[in-house]
């Protein structure tokens, strides 16, 4: 797919390949070195990867659609580094990437494009997780309790519980549902989903954000940074999206037609969106508490 007076996608493309085939490696290798070992490496990247392509092409074809310049998604492979007790190699993110990105290289039309482009990504990659998650499930297995499998690691956002209650609504007492890798790419892309539609700056949901409410939105985005506050009392962890936050910047840049109204149908779609954030959002993705966050970072840099 090509519109008229774009330039070839494939043209100084080499890091976006390089990239993607070195965060195919990254979620692979962060797999096979867990309990997963390599055949759990294997079903962890197809999940995620699936997740994350279909994702970042919503926002890809949108653009391509409208004619509005963009690159190819640019995949992010987490880092490995000499950390932890003896400085052993690593991977800075536990499932081997931060996501991807795509960049915008032509101003927005409109804010019917802006909206469209921005709500495309999350829809098409909450779909497809949604796809993952009924796999994961079916192929979960029930083990007793006991030797680890009796605790948490992972906030289970709604969405997570609801597939799960449909699909297997009963486990034994005694016995736990344990979820494979499929299920851990499916937690990720629910993450991704929901961080991604939070109506800040030039996030998905900024996008969408600003689409609707025009300049408003900045209002929203400020209620939004000042809630990432409270968020911090849940977990450690929102400390780094509001640095990101933080980063990215509360205010969103006019379209180029700015007064052209986005209709009834995508404010009903927003909404849409809206339910999606709910159902992907948990304030504790990882339960973890400020004294566990701590002392691992005092064991990972062996103090």
């Amino acid at each position: 797919m090509r519109a008229a007076g774009l330039p070839s996608p494939w043209r100084g493309a080499w890091p976006n390949l390089v990239s993607f085939v070195l965060t195919i490696a990254s979620i692979y290798f962060a797999g096979a070195n867990s309990e997963m070992g390599p055949s759990g490496g294997i079903r962890l990247v197809l999940g995620l990867m699936s997740i994350l392509l279909a994702h970042e092409m919503g926002h890809y074809f949108a653009c391509r659609i409208y004619g509005v310049n963009s690159t190819l998604p640019f995949f992010l492979p987490a880092p490995w580094a000499p950390i932890g007790p003896g400085f052993a190699w690593m991977p800075l993110s536990f499932i081997g990437t931060f996501g991807a990105v795509i960049r915008i290289k032509s101003p927005f039309p409109n804010r019917k494009v802006l909206f469209d482009v921005g709500i495309a990504g999350p829809l098409a990659g909450f779909v497809v997780a949604c796809g993952v998650m009924l796999l994961a499930v079916r192929e979960a297995t029930v083990v007793p309790i006991g030797d680890g499998t009796d605790r948490d690691f992972f906030g289970a956002p709604l969405i997570f519980q609801l597939i799960v209650q449909a699909l297997r609504p009963e486990t034994p007492p005694g016995m736990v549902l344990v979820m494979g890798p499929l299920g851990l790419a499916a937690w990720f892309g629910f993450l991704v989903t929901a961080l991604n539609l939070m109506p800040v700056g030039q996030l998905d949901g900024g996008h969408v954000a600003y689409a609707i409410l025009r300049r408003r939105a900045v209002v929203l985005s400020r209620v939004v940074q000042v809630m990432g506050l409270v968020l911090l009392w849940f977990s450690p962890l929102w400390l780094v999206w509001m640095l990101v936050m933080l980063v990215i910047g509360k205010r969103h840049p006019p379209t180029l037609a700015d007064h052209r109204p986005v209709g009834r149908g995508r404010v009903l779609i927003g909404l849409v969106g809206l339910v999606v954030f709910a159902l992907c959002f948990t304030p504790k993705p990882i339960l973890i508490s400020w004294a566990d966050f701590v002392n691992s970072f005092r064991h990972q840099v062996g103090f």
